[in-house]
């Protein structure tokens, strides 16, 4: 009878229910019924509005077998689930999808590992899955929080907290795969979830053993390495969830990834660190990748009172995701990085001089070795600052180099960019020398198309500032930069070093026509560059490097820039450097002038051989054979040496040893130069520039005069002859205040000298040749009259004075002869 009643309760019962129990066999271990599963897949397609209560009821079994530890049919279960999850699409099939994830939170609560295992794999499934419509009420809060405690699983079996760590790294994906595809359900994307997927994917990611092999593009690793290596796994995953991050949900995918660094200590060292930002650089899309600059950024700002070697690493990661960055789109944060760097630049040689202050009188190894970190912090900020401005187009790369170049502090002036008031002379000193390499970094490999891109007037006035300072290893670094700029051919490695090239061409100097904007900027600026290696040669702490930079910045003007009228200007130069050794005014070091006499040998030696005038070769060439037997000590090849004897004096030595602007003139006559202005000796303009060198001013130390060299043209001078001048005819009519006019007068010429471009002064002499006897008529009222005989003289009379007849060639003019 109870056999029978029970038989009528069953037949009452709903269908669905008898339908789902059937697919439970008596003994687990057999399985599901997969007979009876068709029938109740095709009832849940046929009804699908009994999904909700079949889900429900599926649910209520498997809760009951999971307490009663009756594993098997939980496998049974789920397997059910699955199969009805894919076989229904309609719209129904929502609250089936509650039942089932309340059925995977189950499994997931549960302390067993294969159950777990078992949840998530169902869950995998689910996510793949995709609906008809969104369900934007359903949240994965608690998957979240679940999957990111399993990817932390510390069991004591190792094949077990393997398995369960892949589990909930496989979880963490089936999430964002289910989630970040929904633009209006961007729960997934908030700080709270966001801080425990990152740092669970980045604790397995940790276990990587080779690091180096990871470092790169996004690789496509087989199936069967995902599924065994939780690292693999996890950094799969960590590349998907920063491919689908959008702009606004960039930044709370990337903050987390610092504080894991912060947590785990992982700035120092950095090997950690780098590959996860190389990591995030490649697998972000590439308009975004300023977002991650600025967190680098913003972060080394909160970290910036942290010991040395953690703001290195900061550094050399961010160096690596500029590096990525650079050969993309970097928006607006160009600037930003470059003045963020110069102030955490600023920073470290404040803590630098700041521990080397308080340590005076009592020396330590830590204080040492606070120093040193903080040497590798700035070289991290110098090589970080170059290389990203070595990689930035070449519009850009202008743009860094004047923003570089405008931080450049400057010794007595108060206009610093760069607040360096507090750091002293010696702080200023090390931010001038920092930045000045970082400028060389970054003008490395650029190539302008004309020389006014590379050099424009705004940058080239401060860029040659620091020439001009009694610092050597500064005017090394102007030097080095205008060699970037200026060299557009690369032959700057083919001039290495200073010395007395035999062949010019076998040097293979490539070289193009000088364009006519070229010209143009040396018509403009080619005084400046004179300048500054004339003002270069006269410092007294020169080295051997110095006279090589020299002799290489010289040579690629003449590469580069040199027309006929620049040739002519070099060759001025060239003798007023042998001057300042000869005459030394400046009182320099019997090293430093046989330096300089060994720099104009070498040099004309190679412009000579450019040029290819044969006269001016032989010169050169004689020359340099004349001191090779008689005064070796003026050749590169020797001065330079360690042990090389130098001469008590230079004021005994033969002309023969000199190059002579006569001869020179004479040769290049020859071959149809206009050497003119040979006989008009090279004297560098007087600029504001000059305060700021520390030297005694130029003023004070040039001679007007004609022939520089004594000795050298005797032949070309005129016997000097009683001369009637301006002021002696002035002298006869008023002879009050003549010497304070002669005084003023003296002095306006001679500032009119230095500072007029030359073809100005050649202009105005023309003019007044021109205009000469109606000026004497004007100023002076002078009755010319012809005279009587072909004797080339005539009578002048001023007013009632007369004067005697004197020859004309022997009338001459200070403000013209001068010229």
């Amino acid at each position: 009878l109870s056999a029978g009643v029970c038989c009528c309760c069953a037949a009452l019962r709903p269908r669905y229910k008898r339908l789902v129990d059937n697919i439970f066999p008596e003994d687990p271990k057999d399985g599901l019924v997969k007979a009876d599963m068709e029938k109740l897949t095709f009832y849940a397609v046929s009804a699908p509005e009994k999904l909700d209560r079949i889900g429900a009821y599926l649910a209520e079994r498997l809760s009951r077998d999971v307490v009663r530890h009756r594993y098997g049919y939980v496998l049974i279960a789920m397997e059910a689930l699955d199969q009805l999850l894919m076989a229904c699409h309609s719209q129904s099939i929502k609250p089936f999808v509650e039942s089932f994830l309340h059925m995977v939170a189950k499994l997931l609560e549960s302390g067993e590992p294969k159950l777990q295992v078992l949840g998530t794999n169902s869950f995998v499934k689910f996510a793949n899955i995709e609906e008809d419509t969104p369900s934007y009420h359903r949240r994965y809060d608690f998957f979240v929080s679940r999957f990111s405690a399993m990817c932390h699983s510390c069991d004591h079996d190792p094949e077990i907290q393997k398995e369960i760590r892949i589990a909930g790294i496989r979880g963490i994906q089936g999430v964002v795969r289910k989630t970040v595809n929904d633009e209006l359900r961007a729960t997934i994307w908030e700080p709270q979830h966001m801080d425990k997927i990152v740092p669970s994917l980045l604790f397995n990611m940790q276990k990587i053993d080779d690091i180096d092999s990871r470092i790169g593009p996004p690789s496509s690793p087989t199936g069967g390495e995902k599924e065994e290596n939780p690292a693999l796994l996890a950094e799969n995953c960590f590349r998907e969830l920063l491919g689908r991050a959008t702009y606004g949900n960039m930044n709370n995918a990337v903050r987390p990834v610092f504080a894991h660094l912060d947590h785990h200590r992982l700035w120092d060292p950095n090997e950690f660190a780098v590959l996860c930002f190389k990591i995030i650089m490649y697998s972000i899309q590439a308009q975004y990748s300023h977002h991650v600059i600025q967190e680098i950024l913003g972060h080394l700002d909160v970290r910036k009172r942290d010991p040395p070697r953690v703001r290195a690493g900061i550094i050399q990661v961010l160096l690596e995701a500029v590096a990525i960055a650079a050969k993309g789109s970097i928006g607006p944060t160009v600037l930003e990085v470059f003045n963020t760097l110069l102030k955490h630049l600023r920073i470290s040689v404040d803590f630098e001089l700041g521990d080397s202050r308080s340590s005076v009188g009592s020396a330590t190894f830590s204080t040492g070795s606070k120093e040193s970190d903080e040497r590798i912090v700035q070289n991290a900020i110098i090589q970080t600052i170059g290389f990203f401005g070595s990689n930035l187009p070449d519009y850009q790369r202008s743009e860094i180099m004047m923003f570089i170049m405008g931080k450049v502090p400057v010794l007595g002036t108060n206009s610093q960019s760069l607040d360096t008031s507090h750091l002293g002379d010696l702080g200023t000193r090390r931010i001038q020398i920092m930045l000045l390499r970082s400028l060389l970094m970054v003008t490395s490999g650029y190539k302008a198309t004309t020389i006014t891109n590379a050099l424009p007037p705004p940058f080239l006035d401060p860029l040659l500032s620091p020439s001009l300072m009694e610092d050597s290893e500064l005017r090394q670094l102007v030097l080095e930069i205008l060699h970037n700029l200026i060299d557009r051919h690369d032959n700057r490695a083919k001039l290495r070093g200073i010395r007395i090239i035999p062949d010019v061409s076998d040097l293979k100097i490539k070289r193009d026509k000088i364009s006519r904007q070229d010209v143009s900027f040396m018509k403009k600026h080619g005084q400046q560059l004179y300048r500054h290696i004339y003002l270069g040669c006269k410092e007294e702490d020169n080295v051997q490097k110095n006279f090589e930079l020299l002799f290489t910045s010289l040579a690629l003007i003449t590469i580069e820039l040199a027309n006929e009228e620049v040739v002519i200007d070099l060759i001025r130069l060239a003798i007023a450097l042998q001057d300042i050794a000869i005459i030394n005014e400046d009182n320099l070091p019997m090293f430093n002038r046989c330096g300089v006499m060994a720099l104009v040998a070498a040099y004309l030696n190679f412009l000579s051989q450019m040029i290819a005038v044969p006269a001016f070769c032989q010169h050169v060439s004689k020359v340099i054979e004349t001191r090779s037997l008689e005064a070796s000590y003026f050749l590169p090849e020797i001065i330079f040496k360690d042990k090389c004897n130098l001469p008590k004096s230079l004021e005994k030595h033969e002309k023969n040893l000199f190059f002579l602007t006569n001869k020179i003139a004479e040769s290049l006559g020859g071959s149809g130069y206009s050497v003119e202005r040979l006989s008009v000796p090279y004297v560098p303009q007087v600029t504001d520039e000059d305060r700021l060198s520390r030297r005694k001013s130029i003023v004070d130390t040039v001679s007007i005069q004609v022939d520089i060299l004594p000795g050298n043209n005797t032949e070309d001078k005129i016997d000097n002859t009683e001369e009637i001048t301006f002021e002696a005819l002035k002298k006869a009519i008023d002879n009050n205040g003549i010497e304070e006019q002669e005084k003023e007068k003296r002095r306006l010429v001679i500032e009119k000298f230095q500072k007029a471009p030359f073809e100005e002064i050649a202009a105005q002499c023309e003019t007044k040749a021109n205009l000469l006897h109606d000026r004497l008529a004007q100023i002076l009222e002078l009755t010319i009259r012809p005279p009587p005989s072909p004797s080339g003289t005539m009578t002048i009379t001023a007013g009632h004075a007369h004067y005697q007849s004197v020859p004309v060639y022997e009338m001459k003019f200070p403000d013209l002869c001068v010229y």
